[in-house]
C-alpha cells in the first residue's frame, strides 16, 4: 500500500522548505548534521525535484552547504558568523530607521512602547518565546514602514539564522532586560526627533558585536566552543 504523503501537492518546493525550516527551528535537524536527500524524499512522500528546490533556497540563505554526490550538511553557526551578521542587521535596521522615521508617529510610538511594556512583564514571567515575539514586532514596526521589501528580507532571514537555528531552551535573562532599556532609550530619542542618534542607536548599541560581546558568548556558548575547538 503507497504511504500517504505528508505534505499537501500544492506548492511542493515551498511545503518541504517549510518543513526542513520547522525542523531546524525545533531542533530535529541540528547543525553539523547531513540531510539524507533520498530519506528524506521518501519520508514526505515526494520526488527529489522539491526537495532540492528547497535545499536550494536554504543554501542561498545560509542554512544549508549542498556538495557533490547529494550530500547536503546543515551550517554550523560561528562567532564569526554571528559578529558579521550583527554588523549587516545593525547597518541595515539603521537605514530602516531614517528610511521610515517620517512615519512614525504619535501612534507608532506608543505601540512600540506598549510592545516593550509586554517584553518586560513576558521576562518577568519567564515566558521567552512571547518576549521574542513582541521583539520582533518592536522592530517591525519600524523595518515595516521603510519601503525596502529586499532589505526585510536580508534582516528577516539573518534573524532566523540567529535565533531559530535551532531555537534556544533557555535564555539570558539579564541580555534580554537590558536589551529592554536599550529600547526605551531608543524610543526617547524617537520621541525627541533625533532622528541621526536614533539611527546609530540601533547601530552601534543593539546590533553591535563589541557592545553585546558578553551576552552573545552566554548565550551561543555551543557556538564558542566549536569556534575554540
Amino acid at each position: 500500500m503507497k504511504t500517504k504523503p505528508l505534505l499537501n501537492l500544492k506548492s511542493l518546493k515551498e511545503q518541504v522548505y517549510e518543513f526542513l525550516r520547522e525542523a531546524m527551528r525545533r531542533g530535529e535537524i541540528l547543525p553539523g548534521s547531513v540531510i539524507d536527500m533520498e530519506e528524506t524524499s521518501l519520508r514526505l512522500g515526494v520526488s527529489k525535484t522539491p526537495l532540492r528546490d528547497a535545499l536550494l533556497q536554504l543554501e542561498m540563505e545560509g542554512f544549508v552547504t549542498i556538495l557533490p554526490r547529494r550530500k547536503v550538511v546543515v551550517n554550523v553557526l560561528r562567532l564569526e558568523d554571528i559578529k558579521n551578521y550583527y554588523e549587516i542587521i545593525g547597518a541595515l535596521e539603521s537605514t530602516a530607521l531614517r528610511q521610515a522615521f517620517g512615519l512614525l508617529g504619535k501612534p507608532e510610538l506608543e505601540e512600540m512602547a506598549r510592545l516593550n511594556a509586554e517584553m518586560k512583564e513576558a521576562i518577568g514571567r519567564d515566558d521567552f518565546d512571547l518576549y521574542y515575539e513582541r521583539n520582533l514586532s518592536f522592530h517591525d514596526m519600524f523595518l515595516s514602514r521603510c519601503g525596502n521589501d529586499g532589505l526585510l528580507k536580508i534582516v528577516n532571514n539573518l534573524k532566523r539564522r540567529l535565533y531559530d537555528f535551532p531555537r534556544q531552551q533557555g535564555f539570558v535573562k539579564e541580555w534580554e532586560v537590558a536589551s529592554i532599556g536599550e529600547h526605551e532609550a531608543f524610543l526617547e530619542l524617537l520621541q525627541a526627533g533625533k532622528k541621526d542618534e536614533a539611527a546609530a542607536h540601533i547601530r552601534d548599541v543593539h546590533w553591535s558585536y563589541g557592545y553585546q560581546e558578553n551576552y552573545i558568548a552566554k548565550y551561543y556558548r555551543r557556538a564558542s566552543e566549536i569556534c575554540k575547538g
